[in-house]
């Protein structure tokens, strides 16, 4: 994949925020999303407020802000739109006419809206340094090799890979070569029932507890039926054998976040507080998804919490900003909202998207001056865009 970025002056002045300006400086608390921050830096300067909401104006309908449902309320306050991943990049496509998508997101969002905006529109991405530790964790060269130990093992040829939206724009784009699907958290299930009416077994990327958790819990495999591919390992840790019996081969990939939650922290919300209902995200771990009463992507924890009684009790298993936004928004109704886990965790690398970057980037294109755009090579980009129409095309 060919990223090209444009990087202009920052005319900010420097602010107790360390603004970390286009990933050029690093922050302990911040690298990768595998460390928890446990809590976010003090409010921006109230004056970025001001400035964020005239380059807005300036730009008009030039300019189209996308903003992930991870996003800190500072950012989430300039959003056009809110969503998750995929619906972001679809109301980017729905709008034409808008020359600049600003996305408040993360490096794979970005790529996924300029595969589906037309060339003429623009991506910019806030902080290049916005990244996503889950999708880093599969590379293009990575999976090819594994596609080598397929084909050695004799079952390439009846092996789909499906790869989760939260991959980078080359393992969609091998995904959409090798006649797989993308698919969400939400449609997982229709994909990988897809994909098994195409083959015998699937290459599942590159997130193993989505994988396993559709697989197991949704679609009734047995856990025996899945493998786990270790990209770091010879042959991915597996036997030919193995590999052969398997239906199932998950990438060995998670997300930092998700993946902090833990049995333990099921058991200890139920014991801290009697009739809570706990939802988490299917990017969990296997045995927090089958302990918890609730399961399902970002945009279903919100229509549950909607449509949930006044005065019931939610322990939410996902990240943080979201959580904390759902508390506040149905206080009133007195619905009783937590975070499944005592240890506070954001999503650091989400969290790079601050006000400052934001009011930077709006600023930049209302003078004109094009930065940090996320362009998706197109041979990249068609490959890419053959695995989303399939997914679109999903029964």
């Amino acid at each position: 994949m060919r990223v090209v970025t444009t990087a202009q002056p920052l005319d900010v002045q420097p602010t107790p925020l360390a603004l970390l300006l286009l990933g050029r400086e690093s922050d302990p608390r911040s690298e990768r999303g595998v460390e928890c921050p446990g809590d976010l830096p003090a409010a921006s300067d109230p004056d970025l407020v001001e400035r964020a909401r005239a380059a807005k104006a300036k730009l008009g309908d030039k300019v189209f802000v996308l903003g992930h449902h991870y996003q800190r309320d500072e950012v989430i306050e300039f959003a056009d739109v809110t969503g998750d991943s995929f619906k972001l990049a679809r109301d980017a496509a729905a709008r034409p006419d808008a020359e600049y998508i600003v996305f408040c997101g993360v490096h794979f969002m970005a790529e996924s809206a300029d595969i589906l905006t037309s060339d003429a529109q623009q991506v910019v991405l806030p902080d290049l340094a916005a990244g996503c530790s889950m999708a880093d964790m599969a590379t293009a060269e990575q999976v090819a090799e594994c596609w080598d130990v397929l084909t050695e093992a004799g079952i390439a040829e009846v092996t789909v890979p499906v790869s989760y939206m939260n991959s980078s724009a080359d393992i969609k784009a091998f995904t959409g070569e090798h006649g797989g699907t993308i698919c969400t958290s939400s449609n997982a299930e229709r994909a990988l029932n897809w994909a098994f009416e195409q083959g015998e077994k699937v290459l599942f990327l590159p997130d193993q507890h989505l994988g396993r958790n559709t697989a197991v819990r949704d679609m009734g495999m047995s856990l025996e039926d899945c493998v786990v591919y270790n990209p770091h390992r010879p042959n991915g840790g597996l036997t030919a054998e193995e590999l052969r019996a398997a239906k199932m081969i998950l990438w060995r990939g998670h997300c930092s976040v998700h993946g902090r939650f833990s049995l333990d922290s099921v058991n200890d919300v139920r014991e801290r507080i009697p009739g809570v209902n706990v939802l988490v995200h299917p990017e969990c771990k296997h045995e927090v998804v089958a302990a918890a009463d609730y399961v399902g992507s970002t945009e279903y924890i919100i229509k549950a919490l909607e449509a949930a009684p006044a005065g019931s009790k939610w322990a939410i298993g996902t990240e943080l900003n979201l959580v904390r936004r759902l508390a506040n928004r149905f206080a009133s109704e007195g619905k009783e909202i937590v975070f499944l886990d005592k240890t506070v965790c954001f999503c650091s690398t989400m969290n790079r998207i601050d006000l400052p970057h934001l009011v930077w980037a709006l600023e930049s294109l209302a003078e004109g001056k094009l930065v940090n755009r996320i362009q998706v090579d197109p041979e990249v980009a068609r490959y890419s865009k053959l695995a989303l129409e399939r997914m679109l095309a999903l029964p």
